[in-house]
């Protein structure tokens, strides 16, 4: 019977055990290109099953916080294959998440232009800036003959990951970013073939998928989504049908993982979505996130509810997750001052257990 120690196929990817490094935001990449402490924190989390990558922006249209880094330019690809190195020469693989922005970001980042999204709907809430917090502006719609350049984005970013050494790349279609503003019809209010019908509303995810995977292929091709997450001042008549369309949409398409996010920001489940239901419509390898323990996800690969589980801030606290909960140790607890910025402080200085 699976558990979180079983060895899975992702691909061609043999992964040593089912517990997943979640993408998590650092903000410690100045000028939006990797370091070598980037390379030595990735590092320490090696032994996870896979790791995927804080988000990385595909374009400079696609920022929107600061110190967060991007895959497309030769110097961001050079910083990404120290990451890469260091990560490979300890054992370990890694998936890049690619990501777009959209509405969630501020002229500041783009020399006074206003940020792009679905529609002209201003989110709630303030942007982080280098100047520090200012409230969202109202976004500038994006054209239809300008979304194949988004498209475009996205498959030069996979090819600038296929270079930078990377075993894969995770869509970064949750959270309310880009691609899940034109999901849910709360930030959707277009009238054109990217608007209205579910069919639509999941066509610029259809289309950064096959520009993506043209690039590294469907079996190093994840996707991330968020049904429930109103986070970023997100929305949706009818979560349910609007999901249960992408996760079908997304099958018979031989992508690597579909991973989703199954609670709220603030780790609340919801019951407005059947999780189970998205599963079950999805025919490849699920990935489950949201507030779990070794003994819930545990129960949960045994169950067959999940094929892996990903961690997020327990993994950010204790490099060496898989064996603390191989040895039932206790866990590190993580510093919050410290997840946004910094130095290395609460970033590569957390303790690992003792060689036995």
């Amino acid at each position: 019977m699976a558990d979180l120690f079983s060895k899975i196929q992702l691909g061609d990817l043999t992964l040593p055990n089912r517990i997943i490094m979640a993408p998590m935001t650092r903000n410690r990449a100045p000028q939006n290109i990797p370091t070598p402490l980037m390379a030595e924190y990735y590092a320490q989390r090696a032994s996870a099953g896979l790791i995927v990558t804080e988000g990385a922006q595909v374009s400079e249209q696609a920022i929107g916080y600061p110190a967060t880094p991007g895959i497309h330019t030769s110097t961001q690809v050079e910083g990404w294959k120290q990451v890469t190195k260091a990560v490979h020469d300890t054992g370990g693989r890694i998936f890049i998440q690619l990501w777009h922005c959209g509405r969630i970001s501020h002229p500041d980042y783009h020399g006074g232009e206003l940020p792009v999204a679905p529609s002209a709907v201003k989110p709630a809430g303030q942007a982080f800036t280098y100047e520090g917090l200012k409230d969202f502006v109202t976004p500038r719609a994006l054209e239809t003959d300008e979304i194949s350049g988004i498209v475009e984005q996205y498959r030069y970013a996979a090819a600038s990951a296929r270079k930078a050494g990377f075993d894969g790349a995770e869509i970064h279609a949750a959270n309310g970013y880009l691609i899940d503003q034109f999901l849910r019809d709360g930030s959707n209010h277009r009238t054109d073939s990217y608007g209205g019908s579910l069919e639509n509303r999941s066509r610029l995810l259809l289309e950064i998928v096959d520009a993506v995977t043209g690039e590294i292929g469907a079996d190093r091709t994840g996707v991330r989504i968020s049904p429930i997450n109103g986070f970023n001042d997100m929305s949706d008549s009818d979560p349910q049908a609007t999901f249960d369309h992408t996760a079908t949409a997304l099958s018979g398409l031989g992508l690597a993982f579909l991973h989703v996010v199954e609670v709220s920001m603030a780790g609340e489940p919801c019951e407005s979505v059947d999780m189970q239901q998205l599963r079950t419509r999805f025919d490849g390898v699920y990935i489950a996130n949201g507030g779990y323990d070794k003994q819930r996800a545990n129960a949960a690969i045994t169950k067959g509810r999940a094929d892996l589980i990903s961690f997020g801030v327990p993994f950010l606290a204790n490099p060496d997750l898989p064996e603390r909960f191989r040895r039932d140790a206790p866990l590190n607890e993580a510093d919050q001052a410290s997840f946004y910025g910094g130095d290395e402080h609460g970033y590569t200085d957390y303790s690992v257990l003792k060689v036995v």
